[in-house]
């Protein structure tokens, strides 16, 4: 990355992120008061096309100049390993994990929560907002609704893994599990290493 801070300021750094996570790097960055990161996300519907995701990322990065560092705020995301290809070539960081849940959860306890009960459906606040555009109908089950089984039939769950204490969310994920003829449950988990990835690639305190 072409750039540099001047001597005794802290480094500028671009995090490029998942749409879906926009408002939780929002956050995070505004309530640690991380001035020296810059925000930008990519539209949240490429998770519905996972090749994609590593190849808009690429035409990002090789547009980010100015910066110190640039770090990706997504996990691996259903693209096989290909964002880490894109990643490793310019330099950049990403967040670890295979998806968002992982590191919403935290690794140990989502290792935890996946042994316990393998058929788990996951949403996030972001998911149980968009439900119907991300899922029902991006399924097709608007059209198709006969193809519910075959999606998840499989489930036996929707676990709701909350960013925050809505109680608004917390309804329409309830009701994203009612429509799919699944078990709900809810665990807060807050912004789990979300968090504290920002402030260390940020360089702040904790």
């Amino acid at each position: 990355m072409s750039g540099g801070s001047p001597l005794g300021l802290r480094q500028s750094i671009l995090v490029i992120g998942c749409g879906a996570l926009a408002r939780e790097l929002l956050m995070v960055v505004g309530a640690n008061h991380l001035d020296n990161v810059h925000v930008e996300c990519l539209p949240a519907i490429l998770h519905n096309t996972p090749e994609r995701i590593a190849p808009a990322v690429r035409d990002r990065l090789e547009k980010a100049k100015g910066y110190d560092k640039v770090f990706v705020a997504y996990a691996d995301c259903g693209t096989g390993g290909h964002l880490d290809t894109v990643i490793e070539e310019f330099g950049a960081e990403r967040l670890d994990g295979a998806h968002c849940y992982q590191f919403f959860a935290g690794q140990k306890e989502f290792e935890e929560i996946q042994e316990a009960e393998i058929g788990t459906l996951y949403l996030t606040d972001y998911l149980a907002r968009h439900f119907d555009r991300f899922i029902w109908k991006g399924l097709g089950l608007d059209r198709h609704p006969e193809l519910l089984d075959d999606y998840f039939g499989n489930y036996t769950r929707v676990l709701y893994l909350a960013q925050t204490n809505n109680a608004d969310r917390t309804e329409q994920a309830r009701e994203a599990a009612d429509r799919l003829g699944l078990r709900f449950e809810r665990r807060f988990v807050g912004y789990g290493d979300l968090e504290p990835a920002l402030i260390e690639i940020a360089g702040a305190k904790a």
